[in-house]
């Protein structure tokens, strides 16, 4: 499909609307996205969403160039809707984005069509039961994650190598970098190498918050 016919697709939603190209940057942009994001169509074109939207998931993870949603799309896979706080006019709003990837028609490449549909109200209300599930019983926040779906989350599509959830598994249970490299027959550096990849896959500053995002989008 070719640039000129998403956008007159887009434009046949009320709904804001935006299409990405293979390396995150907006080609289009509707005029209901105008009107929710605050940002003309000039503007938006040209920069990458998470410059532009500044998007955070619940499992408070901020959204990078290195786009898990994008890796999905350009390997043909098939793409869930997730729930994202975005700056929209200048206030956090959630919403519910369905994406979409489709081909230009002349290379394997895709555009990916996202729809963000508010959802302000419920996910607000969704966050409150979460913490009150937790606040009222023994439930840790993962659990209580589950309990509202937080695979919802573009934290979900985080792609770790079967190493690197092996390494991650091994320290939510606690262990030191010197037993995981004993368990797994690598070396200390290794080890380290690994854990600075899966720290800069999630967006997390350490190894706790990395486990804590991998529990929320069930990761492990």
């Amino acid at each position: 499909m070719r640039l000129g016919e998403l956008k007159k697709l887009i434009e046949g939603t009320a709904e804001p609307a935006f299409v990405l190209d293979m390396n995150g940057h907006v080609v289009a942009w509707n005029r209901s996205a105008i009107e929710t994001f605050g940002v003309n169509e000039g503007d938006a074109v040209g920069l990458h969403c998470s410059d532009l939207l500044h998007g955070i998931d619940e499992c408070g993870k901020h959204c990078t160039r290195d786009c898990s949603i994008q890796k999905q799309a350009i390997k043909n896979l098939p793409l869930k809707s997730y729930d994202i706080q975005l700056n929209a006019d200048g206030e956090r709003r959630w919403f519910s984005m369905v994406v979409t990837a489709v081909g230009d028609g002349q290379t394997k490449a895709p555009y990916t069509i996202h729809i963000a549909k508010p959802i302000d109200v419920q996910k607000r209300f969704e966050l409150v039961l979460r913490d009150l599930i937790m606040k009222e019983t023994d439930l840790s926040a993962a659990s209580a994650s589950k309990l509202l779906a937080a695979e919802r989350s573009p934290s979900g599509f985080t792609e770790l190598t079967k190493r690197e959830l092996e390494v991650l598994r091994m320290i939510a249970d606690g262990k030191s970098t010197a037993v995981i490299a004993d368990t797994l027959f690598i070396s200390k550096t290794t080890v380290n190498n690994h854990v600075r990849h899966i720290l800069r896959k999630l967006n997390a500053n350490s190894r706790l918050e990395a486990v804590r995002r991998a529990e929320q989008a069930r990761l492990i």
